[in-house]
């Protein structure tokens, strides 16, 4: 496995940038006062000493991208240190699998991973929880050229389809499977690079593709017959939230195990309210979270990022019950979807989530924790995602 990069945030670092970036609260200073204290009734309750002080973890599913900016915007505008936090975000990559990074005792604390990834890993033993359910919507697509005829599942019939493994290519294989077409049988399932290079060599006639992310790709590359970019008209496009079979992605997992020891489930709470903020500063500065994403080691393209933060932004927005808040009519799609296709055996037990972290971690905020008015914007493609 790849060694993971690891940006080390630190809560002093943190209030540098509050102090740049407007962060909601700054911790008080600790220079000496210039006169002891005065020593308040014992009628007056004594003054908050604030949160206690922890040392966590994150674990991305993927490398550096927009898909995480929440997470680097709540760095960069202060709201781990707010919480008294020190966090460690860690990379992730085409080697590390986060469920499985997650579910190891002494994993890191807190897990981005797909919730079917996760109802998998719990049958075979992981205690993840679902604390917190950023994307409210899947953001799998299903791509093949304009003359394939390829419009929906059922035209995968002998046809060679590209999945990613890990468990990414669940929605695709039980799509199929609304059509009665199994892998291996009726088509030929192709494990696809994380890219488009088989879609655009015609080796494969539809590739699985991320609307953030390897969509843009196919925009973002040249026709070499006519020296033009791809355009949507040069592609049929299946979106599986129109199937029913779209399962939610991006969550905050942590340990029931961990969760359950000392006040660590309040280190939950402070943590996720840091990073709804994060998102919420997001979807409002989409432009300073793109800066954000670079700035935590991202080397994609300016243009790529944008359009990435653009789409990620519209998985998150609107979140009809409050930001992190998990729809149980989705969670209740997921799961059967996944049961229908093999990928778990059973329903999930009521502990496979927590709502109640989220919803304790948005309690207190002013901020429209629901987007209701959201309405994605409109990014040009650049070449090369430059």
């Amino acid at each position: 496995m790849k060694t993971s990069k690891v940006l080390v945030l630190t809560a002093a670092a943190a209030l540098v940038f509050a102090a740049c970036g407007g962060a909601a609260s700054q911790a008080p200073s600790e220079a000496a006062p210039t006169q002891a204290p005065t020593q308040a009734p014992a009628s007056e309750p004594p003054a908050s000493a604030g949160p206690e002080a922890a040392t966590v973890r994150l674990q991305l599913q993927w490398v550096p991208q927009a898909q995480f900016a929440g997470y680097f915007a709540a760095d960069k505008q202060g709201y781990f240190a707010a919480e008294n936090l020190t966090v460690q975000i860690l990379a992730g990559g085409p080697d590390v699998i986060p469920q499985a990074v997650g579910s190891a005792p002494g994993g890191p604390e807190f897990t981005i991973s797909w919730v079917p990834k996760v109802l998998q890993a719990r049958e075979a033993g992981s205690d993840l929880v679902d604390i917190a359910q950023i994307f409210q919507r899947s953001g799998t697509l299903s791509v093949s050229w304009k003359d394939s005829g390829i419009t929906g599942p059922a035209d995968f019939a002998g046809k060679k389809v590209g999945v990613w493994d890990y468990g990414n290519e669940f929605e695709v294989t039980a799509g199929a499977l609304t059509e009665g077409l199994v892998a291996g049988t009726d088509y030929e399932k192709v494990i696809q690079p994380f890219d488009m290079s088989l879609l655009l060599s015609r080796q494969i006639d539809v590739a699985e593709a991320m609307i953030y992310n390897e969509y843009a790709q196919l925009l973002e590359t040249t026709n070499a017959e006519t020296g033009q970019l791809y355009s949507p008209d040069d592609l049929n496009v299946i979106d599986w939230n129109d199937y029913r079979v779209a399962m939610l992605q991006d969550a905050l997992f942590a340990r029931a195990s961990w969760l359950a020891e000392g006040n660590n489930r309040d280190v939950a709470v402070r943590f996720v309210r840091a990073s709804l903020k994060g998102w919420i500063y997001c979807r409002d500065n989409p432009a300073d979270c793109v800066q954000y994403t670079t700035d935590a080691g991202s080397t994609l393209g300016a243009g790529h990022q944008a359009w990435m933060m653009n789409e990620v932004n519209a998985l998150v927005w609107p979140s009809p019950d409050g930001v992190g808040v998990l729809n149980p009519i989705l969670w209740q799609q997921t799961y059967q979807v996944a049961r229908r296709a093999g990928i778990i055996t059973a329903d999930p037990s009521v502990t496979a989530y927590d709502s109640t972290i989220a919803r304790e971690a948005i309690a207190g905020l002013t901020d429209d924790l629901k987007g209701l008015a959201f309405v994605k914007g409109t990014v040009a493609i650049t070449p090369g995602g430059e």
